[in-house]
């Protein structure tokens, strides 16, 4: 039986314990113990800690199974919050967790941590048959999906899995996202005094704004979005800005769509330097590539099939928005991503309810018993 105080407790103490991107060292050791006493075997991925500029390395632990029927199966979270995730003070208030309203909570994602330990704990417990069990806590997920970038994949046996790391409630499973371009920009124009001689500089900021403006972007069609998202630049007003910095992204589901994306911000950005005399320097990378899988595949029927034995609200989705489970299915690993209940999750109004937090951890039990069967 899974232990509801026990998972309300565990997660409020992960809650507590600060883990920002790049500084997951202390609750990294803290899940590396917990693991450890819960008779896992631990690896410690250091080498994608540090190309992730990260104080921790990835973390896997491996529980070998004891049937007969041996599926072996992964679950994976990250372990980094986004800021403020420092002095997280959660508050139960209707059975419902929020932090105290300053910092975000944490859920995005140790709802999902908390229910694997949890389920951990209920199989050592009660001597659960089970087949081999991994987990993968990551780091660097909220900066890039760094941890998964950079993991070291031959340490995984397992070739299915779930990533617990989606909105929507328990019973959301995530078959398709987006791959993304990333899109960085420095515009170099000319600087001059904007009250005594403006007409002998080149506006940087005037460049970009021509070039946005020229620019498809928030919701482009029903499978691409884009935006411009950091602009920086200017020392004073009585100067002609010489110099803009500019980070935007292209996302899509189909790969066509994101070539004819990413193409038109990079043309309205070249066309505007162009007509205006000013240095574009440039740089395109792909981020990380799509996934989607058929709803034919085992892991989705696993996935179906227990949610409905659970009588959870079973939906097959597709997602905007891109996760470590890019990674894992570009590495030829099959695995799709779980609604584990968070809500208004990168804000300081985040929040978890309960009922949802045992759902998941109820979920995640029942994901390795039908693997088990199946």
């Amino acid at each position: 039986m899974i232990n509801k105080e026990r998972l309300i407790n565990e997660f409020i103490t992960m809650a507590k314990i600060a883990s920002p991107s790049r500084k997951e060292g202390k609750f990294a050791a803290y899940l590396a113990e917990q693991l450890r006493d819960l008779g896992l075997e631990v690896i410690i991925d250091d080498e994608a800690g540090r190309a992730a500029g990260s104080d921790a390395g990835n973390i896997i632990g491996r529980l070998p199974g004891n049937s007969s029927h041996n599926t072996s199966l992964f679950f994976a979270a990250h372990m980094d919050t986004v800021s403020p995730g420092e002095g997280i003070k959660p508050v139960i208030k209707h059975d419902i967790i929020y932090s105290s309203g300053d910092t975000v909570l944490g859920s995005d994602d140790k709802s999902g941590i908390a229910g694997v330990l949890e389920v951990l704990r209920h199989i050592k417990e009660e001597k659960v048959a089970h087949g081999d069990i991994e987990v993968v806590f990551t780091v660097g997920e909220e900066i890039g999906l760094l941890g998964s970038k950079f993991l070291d994949y031959s340490l995984l046996k397992s070739k299915i899995g779930f990533v617990l790391d989606s909105g929507g409630e328990p019973g959301t499973i995530i078959k398709q996202a987006p791959a993304e371009d990333s899109i960085t920009a420095i515009i170099k124009g000319k600087a001059a005094h904007a009250g005594v001689n403006p007409e002998d500089g080149i506006s940087a900021i005037q460049v970009a704004a021509r070039a946005i403006n020229n620019m498809k972007l928030l919701r482009v069609d029903e499978e691409t979005t884009a935006n411009i998202g950091v602009i920086s630049g200017g020392v004073a007003t009585n100067i002609v800005c010489d110099k803009v910095s500019l980070e935007g992204e292209a996302r899509s589901l189909k790969d066509d769509k994101l070539a004819k994306q990413t193409q038109h911000m990079v043309d309205c950005l070249q066309e505007a330097c162009s007509q205006m005399d000013a240095h574009l320097e440039l740089n395109v990378t792909r981020s990380y590539s799509a996934f989607n899988l058929s709803e034919d595949e085992a892991i989705i029927k696993i996935a179906k099939e227990a949610g409905r034995k659970l009588n959870l609200p079973v939906k097959v989705a597709s997602s905007g928005g891109g996760s470590d489970t890019n990674y894992f299915n570009a590495h030829g690993i099959k695995a799709v991503n779980l609604g584990t209940g968070m809500s208004k999750v990168h804000t300081t109004e985040e929040f978890i309810r309960i009922n949802d937090l045992v759902n998941i951890t109820r979920y995640i039990f029942a994901l390795i018993q039908e693997a088990n069967q199946s």
